[in-house]
């Protein structure tokens, strides 16, 4: 067996650990990165990009049907539009071959060693790695320091494992056809994504979901114009209604629910997607040899993400929520600067979160119900996107922007927003925070007309007071 000797070892490379890796070797750190399947982890192979592609390939594609249907109020009519799956998918996976290359590439030109393969913890400065397709380990690293960044699968049901006509979001990013029926189990942002698209694409859908709204994580208001949306589209909801298992008995899939009522039913179903939530993947690599302390199913981290263990790190969906990229990458970084010597902690004052549904839902720092229960006493504004007149050139004039701030001195706490393309909207929302600007400043800042931005500077025009388009 080889014996490699670093100064850093990453376990997983997703946008955590191979930012890791990178900012690393940046700083002359010697480190060894061990991913067992392609660099760019669940976010670059069958996540955030994948998902992100399939979505707009629908969204093309329900387009020209429109164009077909002579519907458009733009006056463009065509012919009866088809879709190439299998170009579709190849399309796809040429954008995730692309980037997860150019990941390879960095890693290399910063002096990263990438190790294919499954890493197994021995202890905290030991681990040893299988190639895919051995049976025995032919690797063994020792370490310095050790970052975990393995990342998430997704929560599958007990009584409806993945297999067979039963998939998960990883199936539903390569699929081999549209199915005639698609039942959706969750109707959180993973779950209303896919099918969405898949709905763009053809297919018959039914989301079933046990909370009685869809996206209970986001406030009512930012879900309106979804569930309007959904149900212009056609998509059939099954709010308040529990899944059972599935009924094969006659050789027809189906999935058994019972609504809110105690009825019990049969959905018809040519593929199901379960998508109730993704967890830390802690197991099957000899996690558990370290004895770490963990916070749920999460290994709990400090606010430099040091685990009960000294010169041992976790970062990403491994150390909880908020299970998003653009955090893991922030932490990934971070760690790799205290391990060059420099003194970093990690204390965002704002992470954004972005639902990529249709409309779009972005949400930044505090809501004005998060403002309340923190005992915050803010002032809130919306400004619609149907008074805006870049909303209107695109024909996206459903949602909002909406601010929140203090009123002792109007420190922006908060920006939620729903519309098409809300999401590029994103960056300058955590900015605002971050800097501790207040309504006067976003309301004084010049923005370019006419873009769907202007709504920002609006917002907090209105909360002062004074918005001039409404």
């Amino acid at each position: 067996m080889e014996t490699l000797n670093t100064t850093l070892l990453i376990i997983g490379g997703g946008p955590g650990g191979y930012v890791a890796g990178i900012r690393a070797g940046q700083l002359g750190v010697q480190t060894i990165l061990v991913e067992g399947a392609q660099p760019g982890g669940t976010c670059l192979n069958i996540g955030c990009i994948p998902s992100k592609a399939l979505i707009h390939a629908a969204d093309e594609f329900c387009k020209a049907r429109s164009y077909a249907a002579e519907t458009s109020p733009l006056g463009i009519t065509g012919s009866d539009p088809r879709i190439d799956l299998d170009r579709t998918v190849a399309w796809k996976d040429g954008i995730v071959k692309k980037l997860t290359g150019g990941v390879g590439a960095l890693l290399k030109k910063n002096g990263v060693k990438l190790v294919n393969g499954w890493a197994t913890i021995l202890d905290g400065k030991t681990v040893e790695v299988t190639p895919e397709g051995s049976s025995e380990p032919t690797v063994r690293i020792r370490c310095e320091h050790m970052l975990l960044a393995s990342g998430s699968v997704p929560v599958e049901l007990p009584f409806m494992p993945f297999g067979g006509q039963v998939i998960s979001s990883t199936e539903a990013l390569s699929p081999d056809g549209v199915p005639e029926r698609l039942v959706v189990v969750g109707a959180g942002y993973i779950g209303l994504e896919l099918g969405t698209a898949y709905r763009k694409l053809g297919a018959q859908v039914t989301v079933v979901e046990a909370a009685d709204r869809i996206l209970p994580a986001y406030d009512a208001d930012l879900v309106k114009p979804v569930a309007s949306a959904l149900a212009r589209l056609g998509v059939e909801l099954r709010l308040a209604t529990s899944v059972l298992g599935m009924d094969d008995s006659d050789g027809q899939t189906r999935v058994r629910i019972r609504d809110a009522s105690g009825v019990e039913s049969l959905l018809d179903a040519d593929r199901v997607l379960v998508a109730v939530g993704r967890k830390p993947a802690t197991v099957g690599w000899g996690l558990e040899n370290l004895m770490l302390d963990m916070d749920g199913r999460a290994i709990k981290v400090d606010n430099q993400c040091r685990t009960s263990m000294r010169n041992v790190w976790a970062i990403g969906d491994l150390a909880g929520e908020p299970m998003l990229a653009h955090r893991a990458m922030a932490q990934g970084e971070m760690v790799a600067d205290i391990v060059s010597g420099k003194r970093r902690h990690f204390e965002p004052a704002a992470i954004p979160a972005v639902c990529f549904t249709d409309p779009e839902i972005v949400v930044v720092g505090m809501s004005p119900l998060d403002a309340d229960k923190a005992g915050v006493e803010v002032i809130t504004a919306n400004f619609p996107f149907s008074a805006n007149g870049r909303a209107m050139t695109i024909e996206s004039t459903d949602g909002f922007v909406r601010v929140v701030a203090r009123k002792s001195d109007h420190r922006i706490v908060g920006w939620q927003a729903v519309g098409g393309a809300v999401s590029e909207l994103a960056a300058g929302f955590t900015q605002s925070i971050e800097l501790g600007a207040q309504l006067e400043d976003i309301a004084g800042t010049i923005h370019a007309h006419p873009t769907l931005g202007e709504a920002v500077q609006e917002a907090a025009l209105r909360a002062l007071g004074h918005a001039l388009h409404i």
